[in-house]
């Protein structure tokens, strides 16, 4: 089993991670920043929103995009300031979440579908398609607490992870954005996936705050490794560092509201043999 390193803490609760530029970018949930650090651990707060920020991407020309989760609102920052994109109130049940971002800018946002915390009787929730002129479109429905996303190399697939439905998801992309032949890419159960992130090899690296464990699985679900976060939540993982070998995982004690104050939250990371691909 690899030991994990961490490279920065006292985090209120990090989500969402994406390596870009050099540096890995995270949300914190409840400090209500976009944070990059870098591998020797020198953290830049990003950008500050109130509704708190969650899934993170990047449109073709560069400029970030971000879920403000509490307001259900796409936004972007743009010479250093936070503006709105579109609001996914209509299509949203509750909190949006993680997002993955297309190579022609189209973004698709998950969301909770119901108070979880406020133990509120399940129901399924939309994926969301915002295009990059703004619209907002009902990109699928019926899901399961739709997550974690990623897209093949190729922007063909998309895989998205559904929380309650222990299973990853995948969806033939058309060119304009359009999903179809939904079908099961792998059932997981017993595991729950929180993020995930690609490999070079089409398997996908699955995040489980229930098991505590961060698992390498492949198309159909054979599960290749599989690595402790030890008494500590899994929450999300991305393949970055120079060679996109290196496998950060957030880490928390603990999830919702009141986990804030603690700041038990974590950005660890091991080696891996296989590099990242596709997106995010």
């Amino acid at each position: 089993m690899p030991d994990l390193t961490v490279l920065l803490d006292n985090l209120t609760f990090p989500e969402g991670p994406r390596w870009h530029d050099g540096r890995l970018w995270f949300s914190d949930f409840y400090a209500h920043e976009v944070v990059a650090v870098d591998m020797d651990g020198a953290r830049e707060t990003i950008a500050t929103v109130p509704g708190q920020p969650s899934g993170l991407g990047w449109a073709p020309d560069g400029t970030l995009l971000i879920v403000s989760m509490t307001d259900r609102t796409l936004m972007k920052l743009a010479d250093g300031v936070v503006t709105p994109v579109a609001n996914l109130s209509e299509l949203a049940g509750y909190h949006c979440n993680d997002m993955v971002v297309d190579g022609d800018g189209r973004a698709y946002v998950g969301n909770f579908g119901f108070n979880h915390h406020a133990g509120e009787a399940e129901s399924t929730a939309n994926l969301i398609r915002v295009d990059p002129d703004g619209s907002v479109h009902l990109a699928d429905s019926g899901l399961a607490f739709p997550n974690g996303s990623v897209i093949t190399p190729d922007g063909k697939t998309l895989i998205v992870g559904e929380t309650h439905g222990q299973r990853l998801t995948a969806w033939d992309k058309g060119a304009d954005g359009a999903l179809s032949n939904r079908r099961v890419w792998a059932d997981l159960a017993p595991n729950f996936p929180d993020g995930i992130c690609l490999d070079a090899k089409g398997a996908i690296w699955v995040a489980d705050p229930r098991t505590k464990e961060t698992i390498r699985v492949t198309e159909g679900g054979a599960v290749t490794h599989r690595i402790s976060t030890g008494d500590r939540g899994s929450y999300a993982c991305m393949l970055g560092g120079p060679e996109r070998r290196t496998l950060f995982i957030c880490t928390c004690a603990g999830s919702g509201p009141d986990i804030g104050a603690q700041r038990a939250g974590r950005i660890e990371y091991t080696t891996v043999d296989v590099p990242g691909a596709g997106l995010p």
